[in-house]
């Protein structure tokens, strides 16, 4: 008898794990079903390297050489003329940077002192210790004081609130280590992207052949990126500033990007568009093609993921282009509640770039925002 029970309780929990795996394995069909698709993402991805990622990083290679000749150009006389020139030099680089911001994986991944984007675009910076620094005649970069160094360090050192006679009176013929550190700053900027250019130019075939969506392949590191560098925008760009992030209680004007050039919103305008550029596999040149926009468009659910992408994306951009025509911290001080609908729209737009991009290409999010979103 006992023997009869056990056996017909061994063809039950059989059954029962028959049943259950069947169950999983139609689930997880049922699940993917959407993800299912002939895109070629190897198209993408070699459409991204060659004509987005390539020529981007080659065009601030130019920009970054210009700056560090205007740099050391104003540390060897340091006039009113060179410094307009620095200054300008700067704009320009700067604004090519935020056509190559999204692209900090592979090559941009530094080996020691973090990713490219750590070490040469964190703002606000350190304005404390870049000073305890020039006065020490502390030169080295190879630290993790990545706040002292940098694009937003160069704003700091050629650019003063109280205009250019401030700025050229800190480069008198005794301020050496200032010079010097001006000097080294640009020069570390110009290095690290002269090696970002000078491995992208062995990597390329690499990347556009590790061509699948797990963790590690060139569509994952790619997606995430873009939707990290999306979201530190979000954040460090109109958020903290406008003291609209969670446990904020006032706004805090002086941490926008840019405020002693006073250039923000001229910066989030242009990093608006180059994030749309990728989305849209849209290269420097204005030459369409494959990008998300595209992949989206092959599985399902993905053509109405675009429409309301394309119709957020026009509202964020909208509400940027209506920012008073002022730096960025001067609103912020005089009437915050400008940036409430640009904070509201830029919030709409991570569902789309994130959640719902992520649940219909089958990518996963692999970085952590802190936020919930």
């Amino acid at each position: 008898m006992q023997s009869h029970l056990l056996s017909n309780r061994m063809k039950y929990l059989s059954f029962i794990t028959l049943f259950f795996s069947a169950f999983l394995i139609w689930a997880c069909s049922k699940d993917n079903s959407n993800t299912q698709t002939s895109f070629d993402r190897s198209k993408l991805l070699e459409n991204m390297a060659n004509n987005i990622i390539k020529p981007n990083f080659a065009a601030l290679k130019t920009k970054t050489d210009a700056l560090d000749a205007a740099t050391k150009k104003f540390v060897a006389e340091s006039n009113a003329a060179n410094l307009v020139a620095a200054q300008n030099a700067w704009e320009d680089a700067y604004m090519a940077w935020l056509h190559c911001n999204a692209f900090n994986f592979g090559a941009a991944d530094l080996p020691v002192f973090g990713s490219l984007n750590d070490n040469i675009a964190i703002f606000p910076v350190n304005t404390a210790l870049i000073e305890s620094k020039i006065r020490q005649n502390s030169l080295s970069f190879d630290n993790f004081d990545r706040d002292t160094r940098g694009f937003l360090a160069l704003d700091y050192l050629l650019f003063d609130l109280d205009g250019n006679e401030n700025v050229l009176k800190k480069y008198s013929a005794t301020a050496t280590a200032r010079k010097q550190y001006l000097q080294n700053v640009a020069a570390d900027i110009k290095k690290k992207i002269d090696d970002v250019n000078v491995a992208w130019a062995t990597q390329t075939e690499a990347f556009i052949k590790n061509n699948g969506t797990d963790v590690g392949s060139s569509t994952s590191q790619l997606y995430n990126e873009f939707v990290a560098s999306y979201e530190d925008s979000r954040n460090f760009r109109i958020l903290i500033p406008a003291g609209k992030r969670v446990g904020q209680i006032k706004t805090e004007p002086t941490k926008v990007e840019g405020y002693y050039s006073g250039k923000s919103v001229k910066f989030l305008r242009e990093y608006l568009k180059a994030i749309d550029n990728i989305w849209a596999g849209r290269a420097i040149n204005g030459q369409d093609g494959i990008g998300f926009e595209e992949y989206l468009n092959s599985v399902v659910g993905g053509k109405e993921l675009v429409t309301n992408s394309k119709t957020q994306f026009a509202a964020l951009v909208a509400a940027a282009n209506a920012l008073p025509d002022l730096p960025l911290s001067t609103t912020i001080t005089n009437n915050p509640a400008a940036l409430d609908k640009l904070a509201v729209e830029a919030q709409k737009q991570t569902r789309f770039f994130k959640s719902d991009m992520s649940s219909l290409l089958g990518i996963a999010i692999t970085f952590s925002s802190g936020d919930g979103d």
